[in-house]
């Protein structure tokens, strides 16, 4: 079978499994693998690619992804994620675009937006019903915001796989990143904003056409109940309002406010490392060592284990062992999507996609872009795009003509489109924020369907220019 058609294959399988039979991304992902090597007439080949797939993600990952999400659960349950967020919303004059800024700060460091999303949804609420704000605009400042640096700015697992694969210059690669999330988010947030606008005028013509009910029924209609202080969703918690609150009115801890130096540093300290690092061209050897991401996080691994103390050592191993748990879940899907990666490579599937537009002559920083968007749309994980798409456009590099930066931030905007229902994100989004699948189409996927746009213009006019 021609390759093209292997790869066209591959999508829509992996599409009407996810999307339609709700099969478990990681046995979709897989059996579409070895069902791709069968159709190439190299089953052998594919159980190779297959288990090499898994073990080259899993080593990539696994105490980055890991590390993460110890890092969050522990500043959640310890109050170190309240008091960054209300140390930002006390300085800030403009909530919406503070829930930006709270999303793209954390979701890098926690190495999942996803659960940047989650931990700070109940702050988004608590700002929603306090400052008369539609939940809508506020859910998707925060939402948006987080996506922005998790799908541009390194070392997010969106960008570090493939800077690896396509020996990108890490340095560029931070700086180019950086300042084209910046402008990417501020879109993201000022689409938040005009939400927010759209969802007032249309309160405000309910209420000249008589209806006697609140501007905002979703806040006003939902009252706490004594002792409910806990949401879950598809297996993560979310602390709701009933705990114990600071005078901002955020999440904090029986014991008491954390010390801020204990908050920031298992963030904060690694990011410098990291940042200490890429900024000499040949570090000292304490730098390069403190300064790898798996190293870096491990480190802040220990401090937010340091700042639990207080919750005493068996809740601090419990909360431990639940991270890891649940990074365990992510970790199986960026394998299934390490897998598929490594036997589309084998097929050759990706080239033939990429000659195809070639063809058509298309701009060619345009080919990234597409051949992502692609791998998006069809099976939902930002981070299994950015493992698969690498693998398809090697064979193509020295034809395309780009940098290796500037490769990977067109295809980082490709990720951009489009979240719909095969997305987990899209169903988590809409749940917490208590919306309807309309409204998070609205929000979510037109948001970040026009934050790809402006991702990839910005891209565009850096080659253009400074290349």
């Amino acid at each position: 079978m021609h390759p093209a058609l292997i790869f066209l294959f591959a999508l829509i399988a992996i599409l009407l499994l996810t999307a339609k039979f709700r099969l478990h991304p990681f046995l979709s992902l897989v059996l579409v693998s070895l069902f791709t090597g069968v159709l190439a007439g190299e089953p052998m080949g594919a159980v190779e690619a297959v288990t090499g797939g898994l073990g080259n993600v899993f080593s990539r990952f696994a105490i980055i992804i890991t590390s993460g999400s110890i890092i969050g659960l522990l500043l959640q349950k310890t109050g170190g994620m309240s008091l960054i967020a209300s140390d930002i919303m006390r300085f800030s004059r403009n909530p919406l675009l503070a829930l930006t800024f709270l999303g793209f700060l954390f979701s890098v460091p926690m190495m999942c937006y996803i659960l940047a999303y989650v931990i700070f949804i109940p702050i988004a609420k608590e700002l929603a019903t306090r400052l008369n704000y539609p939940p809508i605009s506020t859910a998707t400042a925060l939402a948006l915001g987080a996506v922005a640096s998790f799908n541009l700015v390194y070392p997010s697992p969106v960008i570090i796989s493939a800077a690896e694969e396509l020996s990108a210059n890490t340095n560029t690669l931070i700086l180019l990143g950086f300042f084209i999330a910046v402008p990417t988010s501020t879109a993201g947030y000022l689409y938040a904003r005009r939400l927010g606008k759209t969802e007032t005028t249309r309160a405000s013509e309910h209420d000249h056409q008589g209806q006697a009910q609140p501007e905002f029924s979703e806040i006003t209609e939902t009252p706490q109940k004594e002792g409910a202080g806990v949401v879950q969703e598809k297996g993560i918690e979310v602390q709701g309002k009933d705990g114990v609150q600071g005078k901002d009115g955020v999440q904090g801890r029986e014991t008491g406010k954390p010390v801020r130096l204990e908050a920031y540093a298992p963030i904060f300290l690694p990011l410098f490392l990291i940042l200490l690092r890429a900024g000499f061209e040949y570090p000292h050897p304490l730098f390069a060592f403190l300064g790898n991401p798996n190293v870096a996080l491990l480190i802040g691994v220990l401090l937010s284990i340091f700042s639990g103390r207080a919750l005493g050592f068996e809740m601090v191993r419990t909360l431990v062992e639940k991270a890891v748990r649940r990074s365990g879940v992510v970790l199986l899907d960026l394998c299934g999507g390490g897998a598929l990666g490594a036997t589309l490579a084998m097929t050759g599937a990706g080239e033939a996609l990429g000659r195809f537009f070639l063809q058509i002559n298309l701009p060619h920083i345009l080919v990234p872009f597409l051949v992502a968007a692609a791998l998006q749309t069809v099976q939902g994980s930002r981070v299994v795009t950015m493992l698969v798409a690498p693998s398809l456009l090697l064979p193509l590099v020295p034809e395309l003509g780009l940098p290796a930066e500037i490769l990977i931030l067109a295809m980082a905007s490709g990720t951009f489109m489009i979240s719909h229902v095969n997305d987990p994100f899209f169903w988590i989004f809409g749940e917490l924020a208590e919306l309807e699948p309309s409204e998070v189409f609205m929000s979510n996927t037109l948001g970040g369907a026009l934050m790809g746009v402006v991702s990839f213009l910005l891209v565009s006019g850096v080659y253009v220019f400074f290349y």
